[in-house]
């Protein structure tokens, strides 16, 4: 097993960072558990027999998921609250607190119904689908003051709630709640937090609510029209988050009417005109997220005078940044990445700021020397501008810098001796600017990089002994220099690294002994090399791209490549090679061309890649597709830059939720990088699942939770309940060793756990978080922005990368559930394919019916798991042939109750159709787009064809997709 880290975490304090959702709520509950407490700290004062009758009857209808009921007082029992009653002798019931304990059963309403001192009831996360029916002539809604049903089914309408007329705080988020908001919302009057994101809510925000709303948070709906001007007609409201909906039009400049104001989040809607400058007047505002939508114009002075967070990035600003943007002495986060800021970067900054991030832009003239008053910072990224001179050595006063990327500028000059300050720095990107002179020595010091690039410059001389020193380097590219010499032969002690680009320099001599860490580049080619090839390169067992191409190397091919298990390219052209060709997996791609002493028995193979030019062509294009993660070619990285803007989201931080008892924390390790073992703390991931808040996805199996580390890196945090009775008996048991396992692979397109926690009733895996939203997200969320072919394209074929590698392991991975909604995006072109391991933990048999009923996605399920129990490959084919004319047609799997698959091969069967299936905003684009589109519609025609074995093989489907653009 991996490594270890145990924890004991007590948690009865609550973690705050910054404002947060739902403020409220929290204390409220915390109010409530302190006077539980005070109550429970006297087990001889018991509940009246009606009160205790009603708590057996309730424990009754929960079952096992629920309570000890050993324990004689109820008011001992977990998430159960108690205050004394009017009478000392007895105490009465305030809070009930169910959440998750997977709960169907609608009987205990009754129950709860019968408990009229009720005050909160916490039902979050469970499987009731009814909200009215549930509560219609009960005493208790009269006096409840908190109602948590986030993370239900609940369907339909938004229910009447006119009996909850002392309700103070509401959750419904992370339903499946249509309509619109209108009158619902005045019968409460004394509503002060309301949380409806995550649902299917319409319409315009709504217009009247009760006067003491505080907290409103309508976020990840498909609210419409434009930001209601009566809103600011509250003035007790100190949060308001309407982000990833579908408002439009321009944002009244009237905030200044919100004295209190602490958080404003508008992210990811089609807002247009400029940033409201009244902002700056509201001194309580400390966080404003404005990203992803179209404004423009320029950044208003003063917006930062009270603001710690501002995150304005993938807007069309537009003009300098204000000189007193940076400088006020409580910011800290800032974020203007994806703009049309020109001019320079302001000299003021404030000694406080944490992350600066002004990447994609147009900013020119030079780092400022100033930069050096940061002394906080540590993110700094200054990537795609125009910024010209020297590195400033002043940088390396900012000792707290982890991340570091002045990529893609016009910077010149040496690297400063000052960067090797940074003892802290793990990230340090200089790629693709005009710098020169030799590669410092002093990068030795910086023992905690882990990711050095400085391709694409014009660095010369030898590379330094002390950079195969450092123990933490996973990811070292050097490509497209002036670097002479020999490979020195200690980069063999750099058991981290997992990737090694060299290529493009005039480096000389043998090829030394390779890190048996190296997983998924080793990039030698357009060098001098000479030698023949090591043997010893057939220990890299999970090496994906090997390129040697365009050196001097002679002699026979080893044969002990061919135990390269995870090898998916190979590359040995314009060498003099001799002998013949191992018998690689067909599954790998390989060209020898240009050396005329090797052959390759394969070519009379017919699952061998076409020889001759169509081979070549095809290894080029290959190559060109996995060029924006290896940096293979200067072009296909100017590209991806291009391509691959990062789209964020932003996610509401909200507090950690009290845990009632104290638990071990048994953390397993499975990645070695040292930048996540350092990073995770196990201890902060459990305290984020407590907290639904941090929520950012939901799928048929599982919940995804986004959890800060104490270092301010991020990760995706999973949850797994096994209590579902889908899944295997003794899966706790085998699923520690199977994650191993698959924590061990390594492909970008494809999402691998580094770490995971197993309790009794579930499982918790982390991830890096980069989480963009899903392809079904980026197709189907109803904006008017059409997503572009090469962007559609883009995903097609890196999920057909992934795919074909799971594919392709000696012991095949197959997916459960293989959508677009379970396809996450790094970027809009970048995708990971996830719930990998679902396949080894879920049981056809424990199913009522047949596969198909537990496999996939309606729309995506292939035709014979309706009377089978087994995955097949054939299948996972099918379901990728559905994703494939999703991104062609722009339509669901699922339409009007006609699955996509049927309807398109219906259309197809007559070649004069064809044209119809395509999605017109796209194929018009051009002729070439249009001739794409149709050649890819054959292919995936062929995937969800109705015969299993007629359909191809994803390696086929790959070289078919790579052919076809």
């Amino acid at each position: 097993m991996g490594d270890r880290k145990r924890y004991c975490s007590c948690s009865s304090t609550l973690g705050f960072s910054g404002p947060l959702p739902l403020f409220s709520f929290f204390t409220f509950l915390c109010l409530h558990v302190s006077a539980a407490a005070a109550a429970a700290g006297n087990p001889r004062l018991p509940l009246n027999s009606t009160q205790e009758s009603i708590m057996r009857d309730l424990s009754r209808s929960v079952g096992s998921a629920g309570w000890n009921t050993t324990v004689s007082n109820p008011c001992l029992w977990r998430g159960i609250g108690c205050s004394p009653s009017n009478s000392s002798s007895f105490s009465v019931v305030t809070e009930v607190d169910l959440s998750g304990c997977s709960i169907s059963n609608p009987t205990l309403f009754a129950s709860l119904c019968s408990l009229d001192t009720l005050q909160s009831l916490d039902l979050s996360k469970n499987y009731f689908a009814d909200l009215t029916d549930h509560f219609s002539r009960c005493p208790m809604t009269a006096g409840l003051r908190v109602l948590n049903f986030s993370s239900n089914r609940l369907v339909g309408r938004l229910s009447d709630l006119s009996d909850f007329s002392r309700l103070e705080v509401l959750d419904l988020s992370f339903n499946s709640i249509t309509g619109t908001v209108t009158t619902q919302l005045s019968v409460m009057p004394r509503l002060r937090s309301l949380n409806l994101s995550s649902n299917h809510l319409v319409g315009a925000v709504p217009l009247r609510m009760p006067s003491s709303m505080e907290e409103l948070v309508l976020s990840r709906n498909s609210f419409n029209d434009s930001i209601p001007s009566s809103l600011f007609s509250y003035s007790n409201l100190t949060l308001l988050d309407l982000s990833q909906n579908s408002l439009t039009g321009d944002v009244v400049d009237e905030f200044r009417k919100l004295p209190k104001l602490r958080t404003l989040i508008l992210s990811g809607n089609n807002l247009t005109g400029t940033i409201p400058a009244s902002l700056s007047s509201v001194m309580t505002l400390t966080r404003f997220a404005a990203n992803q939508n179209n404004f423009t114009g320029s950044i208003p002075s003063g917006i930062t005078k009270h603001v710690k967070m501002l995150d304005l990035s993938y807007n069309g600003l537009s003009g300098e940044i204000p000189s007193d943007l940076l400088a006020p002495v409580g910011l800290e986060t800032v974020d203007l990445s994806s703009n049309y800021l020109q001019g320079p970067i302001p000299r003021n900054l404030s000694s406080n700021l944490y992350r600066l991030r002004l990447g994609d832009n147009k900013l020119n003239g030079t780092i400022p020397d100033t930069i050096g008053d940061a002394l906080a910072l540590a993110y700094l990224e200054l990537d795609n501008n125009h910024l010209t001179g020297n590195i400033s050595s002043e940088l390396g006063r900012c000792r707290n810098l982890s991340l570091l990327n002045l990529a893609s500028n016009n910077l010149q000059g040496q690297v400063p001796d000052a960067i090797s300050n940074l003892d802290k720095l793990v990230v340090l990107k200089l790629q693709m600017n005009n710098l020169r002179g030799s590669i410092p020595s002093t990068f030795s010091d910086l023992t905690n990089l882990s990711t050095l690039n400085l391709s694409l410059n014009s660095f010369t001389g030898e590379i330094p002994m002390g950079i195969f020193n450092l123990p933490k380097l996973s990811n070292l590219n050097f490509q497209g220099n002036k670097i002479s010499g020999a490979i020195p032969v200690s980069v063999s002690s750099l058991q981290s690294l997992i990737e090694l680009n060299l290529a493009n320099n005039s480096l000389t001599g043998t090829i030394p002994k390779m890190p048996t860490s190296l997983s998924t580049v080793l990039n030698l080619s357009h060098n001098h090399l000479s030698g023949s090839i090591p043997s010893n390169i057939g220990v890299l067992k999970d090496l994906e791209i090997l390129d040697l191409s365009y050196n001097n190397l002679s002699g026979p091919v080893p044969s002990s490549l061919e135990g390269l298990q995870s090898l998916t390219q190979l590359v040995l052209s314009y060498n003099h090679l001799s002998g013949s060709l191992p018998a690689f997996r067909s599954s790998v791609t390989v060209d020898s061309s240009g050396n005329p002493d090797l052959t390759d028995d394969r070519e009379n193979s017919n699952d061998a890649p076409t020889s001759g030019k169509t081979r070549t062509h095809t290894v080029v294009i290959i190559v060109a597709i996995v060029s924006s993660l290896v940096g293979l070619c200067l072009l296909a990285a100017i590209i991806m830059l291009a391509l691959s803007k990062r789209i964020y989201r932003v996610e509401d931080e909200g507090p950690s939720t009290e845990v009632g008892v104290c638990q071990v924390i048994d953390g397993h390790f499975i990645t070695m990088s040292s930048v996540h073992t350092s990073g995770i703390d196990f201890t902060y991931a459990m305290k984020a699942v407590s907290n639904p808040n941090n929520i950012f996805l939901k799928t048929r199996f599982c919940t995804y939770y986004k959890a800060m580390m104490p270092n301010g890196s991020i990760y995706s945090v999973k949850k797994l309940d096994w209590s579902d009775k889908i899944f295997q008996v003794g899966s706790q048991e085998k699923f520690g060793h199977e994650l191993e396992v698959l924590g061990k692979l390594s492909n970008s397109s494809v999402m691998v756990p580094l770490a995971y926690v197993l309790t009794e009733d579930n499982a918790y895996l982390l991830y890096e978080y980069v989480y963009k939203g899903t392809v079904f997200d980026l197709l189907h969320d109803g904006r008017s922005h059409v997503l572009d072919w090469t962007s559609r394209y883009s995903i097609a074929l890196g999920v057909a990368q992934g795919l074909t590698f799971l594919h392709g392991r000696t012991q095949p991975v197959l997916l459960l559930d293989l959508s677009t909604r379970t396809i996450h995006l790094k970027s809009t072109n970048e995708p990971q394919i996830g719930d990998i391991e679902l396949y080894k933990i879920i049981d056809p048999s424990k199913s009522s019916g047949s596969l198909s009923t537990i496999a996939g996605t309606v729309g995506y399920i292939p035709p014979e798991y309706a009377y089978t129990m087994r995955l097949t490959m054939a299948g996972n084919v099918y379901s990728f042939g559905v994703i494939l004319l999703e991104l062609l047609t722009g339509k669901p799997s699922v339409s009007d109750g006609m699955e996509l698959a049927k309807w398109a091969l219906s259309l197809s069967a007559r070649p004069e159709q064809r044209e119809q299936v395509l999605d017109t905003r796209v194929s018009r684009t051009s002729l070439g787009v249009h001739s794409q589109m149709l050649s890819v519609l054959n292919i995936a025609l062929s995937c969800v064809t109705f015969s299993p074995d007629a359909r191809p093989k994803m390696r086929n489907v790959l070289r078919l997709l790579a052919n076809a653009k």
